[in-house]
């Protein structure tokens, strides 16, 4: 089943005055199925970040359509918007984005409680969460007091407690060292593996490597796909790396 349908996706900036327009997306199109880990690969200026953006129903596309199980974010009223991103939506940026006056565990808790959910229940859901992903020695903790790979576990846990039909993760391993960078990819293995449904924006090849499809945009188009199959992440890395010198040399895609 379909969680996420994108068709025809088209976004056009124009200058204020009337002047030059940019078509950031030109025709994009592509679905997620329940249960699958996307990557979506692209150089700068590409058009990733504005289908991210898109896709978290931060912009409106000038044309076309995104769909959630069926339902059409253009069509969500803006004063319903705030709430239908955090029931529905779980969000990993590159800068962490945790509050420095709170704890980790308020952190976490942080879109439960603008839900209005009662504190039997976040407590019922913290503890699985932070027990998967390492976390309950530091709930007490501030993130000016733990790691960089630590913070970033954090904002994981804080997406995922809201049990988000879709995860959109924006360079989540952007700001990370390497081993911080291997201990969150298998992180996220393990909660798709659980069912999680995940959509990462990245420039990070062993990143991608790591997801089952790889989506290519260029010039605002989706230039290409590859499926991991049967493959390791390792020829799932070497794929990736030709299609991306592809990329970089303007060669048609065969």
């Amino acid at each position: 089943m379909s969680i996420l349908e994108v068709k025809g996706l088209r976004k056009v900036y124009s200058t204020r005055f009337g002047g030059n327009s940019v078509e950031a997306l030109k025709n994009v199109s592509f679905t997620v199925e329940q249960g699958e880990y996307v990557a979506i690969m692209g150089e700068s200026g590409s058009g990733k970040t504005t289908l991210l953006n898109i896709l978290a129903a931060l912009d409106k596309p000038t044309g076309g359509a995104v769909l959630l199980n069926g339902r059409e974010l253009a069509h969500i009223k803006e004063a319903e918007l705030a709430a239908f991103r955090r029931d529905h939506l779980g969000f990993v940026f590159q800068e962490f984005n945790l509050l420095d006056t709170f704890s980790i565990e308020d952190n976490i808790y942080l879109p439960l409680v603008l839900a209005g959910r009662p504190y039997t229940e976040m407590r019922q859901r913290i503890l699985p969460v932070a027990d998967q992903l390492g976390l309950r020695p530091l709930l007490k903790k501030y993130p000016y007091e733990v790691s960089g790979g630590q913070k970033q576990r954090a904002a994981v846990a804080r997406a995922v407690i809201t049990q988000p039909e879709l995860l959109l993760a924006d360079e989540p391993t952007g700001a990370l060292d390497s081993r911080s960078t291997d201990e969150l990819l298998r992180l996220f293995g393990e909660i798709n593996r659980q069912g999680q449904t995940i959509l990462m924006v990245t420039h990070s090849v062993k990143a991608a490597s790591h997801a089952n499809r790889v989506l290519f945009i260029r010039d605002g188009e989706v230039f290409h796909q590859l499926y991991r199959g049967e493959d390791t992440d390792e020829q799932l890395y070497s794929k990736i790396s030709s299609t991306l010198t592809l990329l970089a040399t303007g060669g048609e895609q065969k």
